[in-house]
């Protein structure tokens, strides 16, 4: 087997170690499923970098991407790193002042689009760019050559040898991307990865895909994100074929389509695919209906390796038989297992996929430890609900004496780009990384996670309310969408909530209430009361300063384009501070 130091060392290693086969990777196209072998995407590499050798590129410049997840976005990367250029991700929808910041900051000569959209938010940012040698666009954009270009000119000046010698000269400790993090507040800080920390992060995890070069993954996620960029290089590590999903939208009807054996995914996404689920459910009639919802509760109480005996089993069995099994087929019919990262994960959800034959591995990490730190896996006693299982083996955590997660491990960062005052803040002089989350180890070796040190917040009696860990206490109720719990320097914690609508529709469609708007729903006095007793529910789960004493019900979801939360889903808690003002003053009024 081909040995992987540098991450473009996966395309030889691809072509020695597997089947040829047509689609190591997929993207979809106008409704068709285009497909790459791995001659094509080796040949669409080479001509990428002869094609920016010519164009001027040296080694060590860096090189930006705006897209979504599509094959040529990992054409592109190979093509990048063989050059001798580092690859600099930004997302799609961040704001205009982050596109200056990046591309200026980080001196960007080339840059990679998907097309129109993309190119009318840079548009006017990119006559001002200093070196800035060209933009390509993966798809016909008027104004900007098309990437095939690039692709032709690399085609007429073949620079084997060039390249061939820039590849011998970069070694595993080199940087390999710079990824801008989207931070809650400031300018985002350049995460500098080289090809070691990656790499040895997806050598860490490789043993927990149940599958081999036969499986299929789809892709969803952006890969901009070093979470689901990772996990791409681990699928081609391990011979898997990556399907690119069109967008967030359209994952259920590609699942079918593909039939995966593995996806990775966000919280966010399970949970409105659990509520999709449920809401087929609340169609059903008569007996149907019934047998639906005992079958949900069944799975709600799921427990591993059988812990619940052998009544529960039984009664599993038929849930499986008559229920489950029509979820699995909903998601493909193959899927062995789910990966689920970026945010903390509602047990029910994992006791309820699980139950349905369908196991979800939670894990954590960050951008800076490129990017997991722990994950649930298959090995004996590899799984525990709740947690986010137990540390991968080439990493070392410790937990500070405010609770603070601290690591070390071949998959830390390099630092932050042109930053050492962040970089020197970030890890200490014995080479700890302070992750800024809250934890602790429990009895079995699995991390639980339990709060952000930076949004602890004191009450005006002085004690300190973690007000993640009481949110996603309170996200386990079907009833709510998302919420952010306030209260610093207050007599109490509070929280301003945004309702689940779909399931409040549901409900309020089983007791009788017409449904009107958002707005007037959520301010009738029969609903402020149904979400009342919901609290209470849950606030008997917390501590009593950790209780929501005060709530207020909002009439608008919380997206990423509204700009409440960030791209990978977490609140921005400044902005919605701001936003939301008078309401939160209103909750201590």
């Amino acid at each position: 087997m081909e040995d992987v130091t540098r991450l473009f060392d996966i395309l030889p290693h691809y072509l020695k170690s597997f089947k040829p086969k047509d689609d190591v990777l997929a993207g979809k196209d106008n409704g068709q499923w285009v497909k790459y072998s791995i001659n094509d995407y080796i040949s669409h590499a080479d001509n990428i970098s002869y094609g920016l050798l010519k164009l001027g590129i040296k080694p060590g410049d860096n090189i930006a991407t705006i897209s979504g997840s599509r094959p040529e976005w990992n054409l592109v990367d190979m093509g990048i790193q063989q050059a001798g250029a580092i690859h600099v991700p930004i997302y799609p929808t961040i704001s205009e002042s982050d596109y200056k910041y990046i591309l200026e900051h980080a001196e960007v000569k080339v840059i990679f689009i998907t097309g129109r959209d993309i190119y009318r938010k840079i548009e006017h940012l990119v006559g001002d760019m200093k070196g800035l040698l060209g933009v390509y666009a993966f798809k016909d954009t008027d104004g900007v050559k098309h990437l095939e270009e690039l692709i032709l000119s690399g085609k007429e000046n073949p620079q084997q040898e060039q390249v061939s010698k820039i590849k011998d000269s970069i070694k595993p400790d080199d940087l390999a991307t710079i990824i801008y993090t989207s931070g809650t507040t400031g300018n985002p800080k350049g995460v500098m990865l080289s090809h070691e920390n990656i790499i040895s992060n997806f050598k860490a995890v490789r043993d927990i895909p149940p599958m081999g070069e036969e499986g299929r993954a789809l892709s969803y996620l952006p890969l901009c994100h070093v979470y689901e960029r990772m996990l791409v290089y681990l699928y081609q590590y391990l011979g898997i074929s990556v399907y690119y999903a069109e967008n967030p939208a359209t994952v259920g009807e590609n699942m079918r389509e593909i039939k995966p054996d593995i996806l990775s995914t966000v919280p966010r996404l399970l949970e409105k695919v659990y509520e999709r689920i449920i809401n087929s459910g609340r169609k059903l009639t008569g007996v149907k209906k019934m047998i639906f919802f005992w079958a949900v509760n069944v799975g709600m109480h799921y427990e591993l390796n059988g812990a619940k005996g052998p009544y529960y089993a039984l009664k599993l069995k038929i849930a499986q038989k008559l229920v489950f099994s029509k979820w699995q087929e909903a998601l493909g019919g193959k899927l062995k297992v789910i990966v689920s990262g970026g945010a903390a994960l509602q047990p029910r959800l994992a006791h309820v996929f699980w139950a349905a034959g369908i196991p979800v591995l939670e894990g954590y990490g960050l951008t800076e430890t490129s990017p997991v730190i722990a994950v649930n896996n298959f090995e004996k006693g590899g799984v525990k609900f709740g947690t986010v299982g137990p540390v991968l083996k080439n990493t070392t955590v410790k937990i500070a004496e405010d609770q603070e997660i601290l690591c070390k491990g071949p998959g830390l960062m390099q630092g932050y780009y042109k930053e050492p005052g962040l970089t020197a803040a970030a890890i200490d002089s014995e080479g700890w990384f302070h992750t800024g989350d809250l934890g602790r180890m429990e009895p079995e070796g699995h991390l639980k996670i339990t709060g952000r040190k930076k949004e602890i917040f004191k009450t005006s009696f002085g004690k300190y309310v973690s007000p993640e860990m009481v949110e996603n206490n309170l996200k386990e109720s079907e009833f709510i969408d998302a919420l952010m719990v306030v209260g610093e320097n207050q007599k109490y914690a509070a929280a301003i909530v945004v309702p689940d609508f779909n399931h409040l529709r549901s409900w309020c469609q089983i007791k009788g209430i017409p449904y009107t708007s958002n707005t007037e729903m959520v301010a009738l006095e029969r609903i402020q009361k149904r979400y009342h007793k919901e609290i209470h529910k849950y606030n008997k789960h917390l501590g009593a300063t950790e209780q929501i004493k005060a709530f207020e019900l909002l009439h608008t979801e919380w997206t990423v384009d509204s700009g409440e939360l960030t791209a990978t889903l977490k609140l921005r808690r400044s902005l919605i501070n701001e936003r939301y003002k008078t309401t939160i003053d209103k909750l201590f009024s």
